[in-house]
This record gives structure tokens, sequence and C-alpha cells, in this order.
């Protein structure tokens, strides 16, 4: 059966798509935390209380967390081609890492949510405001 692409080729492309994909994690994570650093400037400067400072937190972890799957996809893309043992081993760490980071990022950007909602008087007319 004649090659439809010659893997070298394939290797070619799947390279080029592994570093578009990784250059969106960057670009994602590197927009999240310029505009963070500015909303964070903006409630230094307003003063606000501490309440401020954890939406900028949870408006870069957001940011992380996306990044990073774009990362993962990456690393997953990279070894799409006649992967090695040695590659699959590497590709298994760094999943297991970026995933557990993804994880506790995750359940910290839940949390703090939480925290902000709480503190956040209800709205007249939902459940606990004074329309009901």
């Amino acid at each position: 059966m004649p090659e439809l692409l010659p893997e070298e080729t394939l290797r070619e492309v799947v390279s080029l798509f592994v570093r578009l994909v990784e250059a969106a994690g960057a670009l994602v994570i590197f927009a999240g935390a310029a505009v963070a650093f500015v909303r964070f400037l903006l409630v230094a400067v307003r003063r606000r209380e501490e309440q401020g400072f954890v939406g900028v937190r949870l408006f870069l972890g957001r940011f992380l967390v996306l990044g990073l799957e774009f990362q993962l996809a990456g690393d997953v893309l990279r070894t799409a081609v006649a992967p090695s043992f040695g590659q699959i081993g590497q590709l298994a760490a760094i999943a297991a890492i970026r995933t557990a980071l993804n994880f506790f990022l995750g359940k910290e950007i839940e949390r703090e949510g939480r925290v902000v909602d709480a503190a956040r008087p209800p709205a007249p007319g939902t459940a606990g405001g004074p329309g009901r």
C-alpha cells in the first residue's frame, strides 16, 4: 500500500501544529497576566479591600488554567507521531504535573469564587434578597 504522507513530512506538519498550539497557550497566559496586572494596579490605586485582589487572582487563575490546557495539548500532539517509550513516559509525567496544577488552580478558583460571592450582597428579587 503506498504511503499517503511520508512520516518525516507528517512529523514536520505536527511539529508546526505543536508550535502553534504552544504559542496560543503562551499568548493566553501572557494576555491574562497583562490584563490582570492592569486590574491589580487599578485595585491598588483605588485602595479597595482584599476582595479586589481576590478578583484579580481569580481572573488570572482562569487564564493560567486555560493556558496550561493549551500547553498540555501541545505535549499530546508532540507524541502523536510514532512516539518512543521515553516520549510516552515524558508525556505521562508532564500530563500528571499539568493536570495536578490545573486541578489545584481550579479548586482555588472555585473556593475564592465562593468567598467573593458570599461577600456580595444578594440582588433584589433573588433568593435571600428583600424581594423574597
